[in-house]
Formats: structure tokens, C-alpha cells, sequence
């Protein structure tokens, strides 16, 4: 077990859903990263989605696009992320980290070599956005083998076969997209993502975690209700986005909402 198993299952045992918050690793600036992390952990996050900064992150929209900008523009680069993580690990060795983004900063660093410096610098899971299972029979061993999660994306359209073949293939959780089209679109509707989610439970027992929509805590708790966990990412980027001549009140912001949501869930 590492930590993303030790959280789901303490989780289980308090009946509690797990708030899994997202931001962009390195925006505004990479010397913010880590502060952020520790304030939604204070605020009561249970894991930690860092997004990869990469120039065309295909499945994100607008908000998180220009997040990526400008941590790129910072010089924000993948082996940052190992240092930040280093970082966070120094004064919070319980609280795991997963890293989100696409395949091509990987392979430039090599796939061997990203599984070890990532397990090292203390991550806990990934998820490539654009490798599907079927393509993962080189880094996913690479990932098992440095006791790293394989976390996969099942969208509202995934047949039942390939769905199978995804929870076959993932480990940590399942991330849900609870939507058809990019990050930050419309509200998802929870009864449509439990009628999604059921079949999903008949073929794993990894904990189902719902992303794509979740803005706020009435919507946190909404979905919640049907999930194991809620992931939010382009309504706490916005609040960077929107404070970016502020810089020093983006820690508050971010605690602020995902403090809301973590109550919401609780209740």
C-alpha cells in the first residue's frame, strides 16, 4: 500500500469522501507551488493533484490552458515538480501526491526515469491524460515497480469493455469524468453520474472519484453523495487566476473554497 491506499482506506473506515483539489504546478510562479499545497491540505484536502505544465494539454480548457502558460513562461519544467514535492514532503510525509499531465514531458525525460525520480521525490500516483491502458505496458510496470499509482480517466462515453480493461489496468483510484468535453465546463448531474458509476463498482474496487464541473461546495456535496470522492481544478485555479497582482492572498483563496467543500461533503 502507499499513501494514495492508506487515505481511501482510512477514508472507507470514517465514511467520509475524499476532496481531491488540483492546481498547475508552478502558477503563478514555482516558488508558490508548495505553500498551496500545504494550505488546501490545512483546509482539508486528502490528496494533492499537481498538473504537469505542458503546451498543449488537450483535455483542459481555457482556465487551465493559461495556467500552463504561465507556469511555462516561468520555465517550469517536470523535474520542478520532483524539487516541490521534495519540499512538501519535508513537513508533510502523510498527504499523497499525484501527478496529472500528458506523455511527452515524460518520455523527454525517459519513462524509466520519471518513475524513480518521481517515487523518490515522494509522489504517490499518476495520471497521463493521453496514455490509455492499452498503450501503458511500458509505464505502468515502470510505475507498480517504484510503488506508484496508475490512475486512469473513464469518461461518460467509455464502452463497458474498455471501461473493464481501464479498471483492469488502474491502481489508486479511478477518476471519473463526469462530463463530455474539456475542464471547467458545465455542472455535472449526479444522477447521471451514479447511473455511469454503478456498472463501474461491478468491475473494481478501486474508489471512484468524479472530476470535471465540481465549482463549489453545493456541488462537491452533490456529487459526493454518489462518488467515493470529488476532484476540483478549474474553480481553484480561477481563484490564482484572478489574484495573479496578488500573489500573497492565493493561499487564503484556495483554503477559503476548498475549506467550503470540505464541509459540505462532511455534512
Amino acid at each position: 500500500m502507499n499513501r494514495i491506499d492508506r487515505r481511501f482506506a482510512k477514508l472507507k473506515a470514517e465514511g467520509r469522501r475524499a476532496l481531491i483539489p488540483f492546481i498547475t504546478a508552478g502558477d503563478p510562479g514555482p516558488q508558490h507551488t508548495v505553500a498551496f499545497m500545504h494550505a488546501m491540505v490545512a483546509a482539508g484536502a486528502d490528496v494533492i493533484e499537481l498538473g504537469v505544465p505542458f503546451s498543449d494539454p488537450m483535455a483542459d480548457g481555457p482556465v487551465i490552458q493559461k495556467a500552463c502558460e504561465r507556469a511555462l513562461e516561468k520555465g517550469v519544467r517536470l523535474t520542478d515538480l520532483f524539487e516541490m514535492v521534495r519540499e512538501f514532503r519535508r513537513t508533510d510525509a502523510e498527504t499523497p501526491v499525484a501527478l496529472m499531465g500528458y506523455l511527452n514531458p515524460i518520455e523527454r525525460l525517459g519513462l524509466e526515469a520519471f518513475a524513480e525520480q518521481a517515487a523518490a521525490a515522494g509522489v504517490d500516483g499518476v495520471l497521463v491524460v493521453d496514455m490509455p491502458p492499452e498503450e501503458s505496458d511500458i509505464l505502468a510496470p515502470l510505475l507498480t515497480s517504484n510503488n506508484l499509482a496508475a490512475i486512469f480517466l473513464v469518461a461518460p462515453t467509455t464502452s463497458r469493455e474498455r471501461a473493464a480493461t481501464i479498471c483492469a489496468h488502474g491502481s489508486g483510484y479511478i477518476y471519473y469524468v463526469s462530463l463530455k468535453g474539456v475542464t471547467g465546463s458545465a455542472l455535472p448531474d449526479a444522477d447521471d453520474v451514479a447511473e455511469h458509476l454503478a456498472p463501474l463498482r461491478e468491475m473494481t474496487d478501486l474508489p471512484l472519484c468524479v472530476g470535471f464541473g465540481i465549482r463549489d461546495g453545493a456541488s462537491a456535496a452533490e456529487v459526493g453523495r454518489v462518488s467515493d470522492g470529488v476532484i476540483v481544478g478549474s474553480a481553484l485555479v480561477s481563484r490564482i487566476a484572478d489574484n495573479l497582482e496578488r500573489p500573497d492572498i492565493i493561499a487564503g483563496q484556495l483554503a477559503e473554497l476548498v475549506g467550503e467543500m470540505r464541509q459540505a461533503l462532511d455534512a
